[in-house]
């Protein structure tokens, strides 16, 4: 798979998606930039699974050096490699070992899923969710040696549309 090709899509209604690590796994895996294979990068520590598909957008440059960071929130495991087009809804911002670290929140476009037709905003998804994505980011490198997480706040889509659009340009320079 060639990712250059992907593209990152439209921000922020058409982002394209690159899945890493689905639903509901515990173990956390990387797309090899080069290749384009499916790689193991560990197991969580901790007995804990991702609460979304977890990957990134392609094309761009995060503050972190890597390309930016989306979790889609849906409730179903899609295959590690797949592209899906999903709309920004939000950003969760944190701090881990290595700095800032913002990911990205969104849901499946309607075409794919018209369940989410109605979350438009931070504020339109269910508490119980942030409640989750918060949990896991906060406790998932609790058992990992010398790894920690601070989670700082939610923030809504403007917020998450400016942090893209800045990978976007980053990855251009």
């Amino acid at each position: 798979m060639n990712l250059d090709k992907i593209g990152y899509g439209e921000n922020p209604d058409k982002v394209k998606a690159v899945i890493e690590i689905p639903y509901g796994s515990s173990i956390k895996y990387e797309i090899d930039k080069e290749s384009g294979a499916v790689v193991v990068d560990r197991v969580l520590h901790s007995a804990m699974f991702y609460p979304a598909n977890y990957g990134f957008v392609s094309n761009t440059l995060s503050q972190d050096g890597d390309p930016a960071d989306v979790l889609v929130l849906n409730q179903y495991p899609l295959q590690a490699g797949s592209v899906i087009n999903c709309r920004l809804v939000g950003v969760l911002i944190m701090e881990d070992e290595s700095g800032i670290d913002e990911k990205l929140l969104a849901v499946p476009v309607s075409k794919i899923d018209p369940r989410f037709e109605e979350i438009k905003d931070i504020d339109d998804l269910p508490k119980a969710t942030l409640a989750m994505v918060k949990n896991f980011f906060e406790t998932y490198k609790m058992l990992e040696p010398n790894k920690w997480v601070k989670v700082k706040e939610f923030a809504n889509k403007a917020a998450a549309t400016k942090i893209l659009q800045e990978a976007i340009d980053n990855a251009k320079k």
